[in-house]
């Protein structure tokens, strides 16, 4: 009988541009966050391994409505939205993850240059970027870094034909100043002239919002005190992670949603050796969520160096997709 051949396994190395993205930068932010007032705590570091994997289990839920609108608007569009990017390009995801719905696109770039994933979480990046590799033909390019900050590309993606992918609203976790920077910051990595897809949650109801975001199954509650976990692991916390609760919060005047993990009692714990006090009711504000209309998103690239060239919606209208051009 005669066997039949298997691709070979491949080797995926990934670039450490930032391997300082969860050790003293975290001990940091977390010290710098909990002695604000109010205290806060960066949604960047939600994404340890467990952080991940919750992530990704959040996106499954009824409830959350924005991987499934945005994966029916990558389906939608594949052909205009590949013809956006272009033949040969090189495709630079920030924030990968999973790569799930970005796998709707690469099917669509059979001919890509090269797929450069980019992630805070190193560990998630080696098991996504190994199993791309092991599905698509074109070279995987994997790079461990915090996307917020300057970083450079691995000398191996080439200078021109650049095409950015910002795909799950994540943008939206940016206030005002800091999306307008991260848009600059793209814009001088990426190029001149280079391509920029960016994905952005739509306004709606309240009450959908408010649900997408605190799921009847407790799963996003989960996430949200997995980074009390985190701290306590990995810098000596002694947070009680049952002292606290989990809390999704509207701000219609400036269109976002808010997660906090409110204090359920008078309380203390210590963080690297420093003690932070709670009152009963006070919260660790630890992410924000911008919802954008088409118009208030294509003023906000121009801010950040970007032409909007085209502008994609899901059948229901509930998500939305930006081409954006470096002029």
């Amino acid at each position: 009988m005669t066997q039949a051949l298997r691709k070979p396994e491949p080797i995926v190395t990934v670039t450490e541009e930032a391997p300082d993205v969860s050790g003293a930068e975290f001990r940091r932010s977390v010290l710098a966050g909990l002695a604000a007032a109010p205290k806060t705590l960066e949604a960047k570091h939600f994404y340890d391994a467990r952080g991940s994997k919750l992530f990704d289990a959040i996106t499954e839920l009824e409830e959350y409505y924005p991987t499934r609108a945005e994966a029916a608007l990558l389906r939608h569009h594949a052909g205009a939205i590949a013809d956006f990017v272009g033949a040969g390009a090189s495709l630079i995801e920030f924030g990968s993850g999973s790569s799930v719905k970005t796998r709707i696109l690469l099917d669509a770039l059979p001919d890509l240059a090269c797929y450069v994933p980019i992630d805070i979480s190193g560990t998630h990046l080696k098991a996504t970027a190994g199993a791309l590799a092991r599905d698509y033909a074109f070279p995987v390019v994997p790079l461990h870094a915090d996307y917020t900050r300057d970083f450079a590309l691995p000398e191996r993606v080439p200078a021109a034909g650049r095409a950015g992918f910002f795909p799950g609203s994540t943008i939206g976790n940016f206030d005002r100043a800091a999306a307008v920077a991260f848009l600059q910051g793209a814009r001088r990595l990426l190029g001149d002239g280079a391509r920029f897809l960016v994905g952005a949650d739509l306004q709606k109801d309240e009450d959908r919002l408010i649900a997408a975001y605190d799921d009847a199954e407790g799963v996003t509650a989960t996430f949200n005190l997995n980074l009390l976990r985190r701290i306590n692991r990995e810098l000596d916390g002694t947070f009680d992670l049952a002292a606290f609760r989990h809390e999704a919060r509207y701000d219609a005047q400036l269109g976002r949603i808010e997660m906090h993990l409110v204090s359920r009692r008078l309380q203390a714990a210590t963080v690297a050796g420093q003690r932070f006090d709670f009152a009963d009711g006070e919260s660790i504000h630890t992410e924000n969520s911008y919802k954008y209309t088409l118009e208030s998103f294509a003023d906000l690239a121009r801010q950040g160096g970007w032409r909007v060239a085209a502008q994609w919606r899901d059948p229901e209208g509930l998500f939305s997709l930006h081409g954006l051009v470096a002029e």
